[in-house]
């Protein structure tokens, strides 16, 4: 199992918004979890994302995304703008559940559960030496990045992990991850 959190400083936590860029950026939120979920004409069954969102007007709000059990949703944008007012208006759709939790106890619980925890920085360990494990838990700042005290409470769980010397879009990175993940699985350097 794999694992991505992205931390959305300004995602809206509620479903009235115009679109998904007036939204905090809920954009991003939708490119990260096609990365994190889907390959060519498939869902990823093996991976699992999560969101913390803290914009306006109620947050946090955690939305989990489970790869095996989703269902009804293309890659579009538009596709994606249905699920995210749907269920932050409190109604259900297969595969995603919304809670009130917030970032630290999410870390925490993946910690409890056995995650082995990673913070992308540039300065981290080179994911080419990194023993990554069977259940690697990757941590993403949104366009504005991850706040330092939240980094710093990650970083007591786990550790840095560097993509290389380049800043990379949030849902770049997640998509560098499952290419190497895929590799290792397939038992390619």
């Amino acid at each position: 199992m794999r694992e991505f959190l992205l931390y959305s400083r300004v995602g809206a936590t509620s479903p009235s918004f115009r679109n998904m860029i007036d939204a905090g950026r809920l954009d991003i939120v939708h490119q990260c979890a096609v990365m994190a979920l889907f390959k060519s004409q498939a869902h990823r069954n093996d991976a699992k994302f999560h969101v913390i969102l803290n914009g306006p007007p109620n947050p946090p709000v955690h939305i989990e995304i489970e790869g095996n059990e989703l269902r009804d949703i293309r890659i579009d944008e538009r596709s994606w703008e249905g699920v995210f007012r749907k269920v932050l208006g409190g109604k259900s759709h297969p595969g995603v559940t919304v809670s009130k939790e917030s970032f630290q106890t999410v870390v925490k619980d993946a910690n409890e559960a056995g995650a082995n925890i990673f913070t992308l920085n540039k300065s981290g360990k080179k994911i080419s030496t990194a023993e990554l494990g069977d259940r690697p838990f990757f941590i993403i700042g949104d366009h504005v990045g991850l706040p330092k005290k939240d980094e710093v409470f990650a970083l007591r769980y786990g550790e840095t992990l560097s993509l290389g010397r380049q800043k990379y879009l949030a849902a770049s990175c997640i998509d560098i991850l499952n290419y190497s993940l895929d590799g290792l699985e397939a038992g390619h350097d």
